[in-house]
């Protein structure tokens, strides 16, 4: 057996010192993925789903467009909270599956999300999640990648994968940590980013944050 192999459960990166009374932490994103992570890292937060244009300009790499997006749901939650007296940080995140070069989002319905679990049967492809931290004037963002090794699978398998309804709803059309890991061979890399959100990345960019605003 590889390593890494199935069942996949990732890890997290607690994020180890106190957060700031004088601040408090917004999540600007509806993935309940990305909120069980953020909780599993010991933080206290609020979640503000951010309401953000998603259209990737042309020519642009899945690697720079998962950064663009995480920066613009970033902007577009922050006038919700600016009568607000406590000082926010915002913490938003954008995870895209890069085939060949190509983005694969959420499928549209379930034969979008067989024919894309099907193209990509014994093949590889990168998982970019880009996270951003918006703290007063000053932002920081990071792209972290991992790779995934699907195995080859038959028609069949994937049928019954997506008639299970997991695939709705994620990047790729699939859940490495759920059902869909079954379709995975191995992956290289942090599997928390695989799930959505790269714990060590965020725990690197909110210390950041908050020294700069000496906080801690």
């Amino acid at each position: 057996m590889p390593i890494n192999a199935y069942p996949f459960t990732p890890t997290v990166k607690p994020f180890d010192r106190p957060f700031p009374s004088s601040h408090r932490l917004i999540l600007a994103s509806a993935s309940p993925r990305r909120r069980e992570l953020l909780e599993r890292m010991g933080l206290t937060f609020t979640v503000l789903p951010a309401d953000a244009d998603e259209t990737i300009p042309s020519g642009l790499s899945p690697r720079d467009a998962v950064g663009l997006l995480s920066v613009r749901k970033a902007y577009a939650v922050l006038p919700l909270l600016e009568k607000s007296t406590q000082k926010a940080i915002f913490l938003t995140a954008d995870t895209i599956v890069d085939f060949g070069g190509r983005a694969l989002g959420k499928p549209t319905d379930e034969k979008d999300a067989f024919d894309t679990l099907m193209s990509m049967s014994g093949s590889l492809h990168e998982v970019h999640t880009g996270c951003a931290v918006l703290c007063g004037p000053r932002l920081y963002t990071e792209v972290i990648t991992s790779t995934v090794h699907m195995r080859s699978y038959t028609e069949d398998e994937v049928r019954a994968y997506v008639n299970s309804g997991e695939c709705m709803g994620k990047a790729g059309s699939y859940a490495i940590q759920g059902l869909g890991g079954q379709l995975i061979s191995h992956y290289e890399g942090a599997l928390d980013n695989i799930v959505g959100l790269p714990t060590r990345c965020v725990a690197d960019l909110l210390l950041r944050a908050l020294e700069n605003e000496k906080a801690l």
